[in-house]
């Protein structure tokens, strides 16, 4: 069993490997960096910046989705009619909302690893316990994305008249499917741009888990630029590696928009 995970592993390596824009078949710096600090193989750091932009791009990636289902279900708590969800859900956002980010991923990175250890010591085990930085990174950059996140759903839930509810009901259909095919819908559509300002803004906060050992594009540029002195270099690098994904996400924003609009239109 475990040779067919590492060969799974192995092949998920090798397609990332060949996908890579910066240091893959046809990456930017294996066609342009030459023999500069930026080319890729031993005599440049291409590869170690190539690795942190993949980590920067699947942390953002997948902590969007956790992000959007607990602000989903905190913005439907701030609407409940039980006022213990309310009150739950707005000391919720105001915690997440308030604090630094960067004081939330230490409480998470360094909390889960004290946590992971009383458990484990309960059971018998002394060993030392080291959480993942990946799975802090996210973890903490999600519950803040969803406090942010639920404010624009609420938002968005607000925006919806009640008579499209009604509607619904009227029609025979319980409350999930009026929320699926009718509430929804809308809801999307009025949400967007201002996820799409809260995904540029988790873009950017991704640079955090540097300092808990992630080796992501800021922390991948940094230990280069400390080891070469040429610091300007590459951090002007990690300017434009972020800019890049921006602007990535702008076209794709920008397009689910019009396909949402073009949906609206057809029906």
């Amino acid at each position: 069993m475990s040779g067919f995970f590492s060969a799974i592993a192995e092949a998920i390596s090798a397609f990332l490997r060949l996908i890579d824009p910066l240091c893959g078949p046809a990456g930017v710096f294996r066609w342009f960096a030459g023999n500069t600090l930026l080319a890729c193989g031993d005599t440049g750091w291409g590869d170690e910046i190539a690795i942190g932009f993949l980590v920067t791009a699947s942390l953002a990636v997948a902590t969007l989705p956790l992000g959007l289902l607990v602000g989903f279900f905190i913005a439907l708590a701030k609407q409940s009619e039980e006022r213990s969800l309310r009150l739950a859900a707005d000391v919720y956002t105001t915690i997440f909302r308030g604090l630094p980010e960067l004081l939330t991923l230490f409480i998470v990175y360094y909390g889960l690893q004290i946590l992971a250890q009383n458990l484990l010591s309960a059971l018998g085990y002394q060993g030392a316990v080291e959480i993942n930085a990946f799975v802090a990174g996210m973890i903490a950059l999600g519950v803040v994305f969803s406090a942010y996140c639920s404010e624009v759903l609420l938002s968005a839930f607000r925006a919806i008249p009640r008579g499209q509810y009604e509607a619904g009901y009227a029609l025979g259909l319980h409350g999930g499917r009026t929320m699926r095919l009718i509430v929804l819908p809308q809801l999307v559509r009025i949400a967007l741009p201002g996820l799409g300002n809260l995904w540029m803004a988790l873009l950017k906060d991704t640079a955090l888990v540097s300092v808990v050992g992630l080796p992501d594009i800021l922390r991948q540029t940094g230990i280069a630029a400390r080891v070469t002195k040429e610091a300007f270099l590459f951090y002007s690098l990690a300017c434009g590696l972020f800019l890049v994904l921006a602007f990535l996400s702008s076209v794709a924003f920008t397009a689910i928009e019009r396909r949402v609009k073009r949906s609206e239109v057809a029906r």
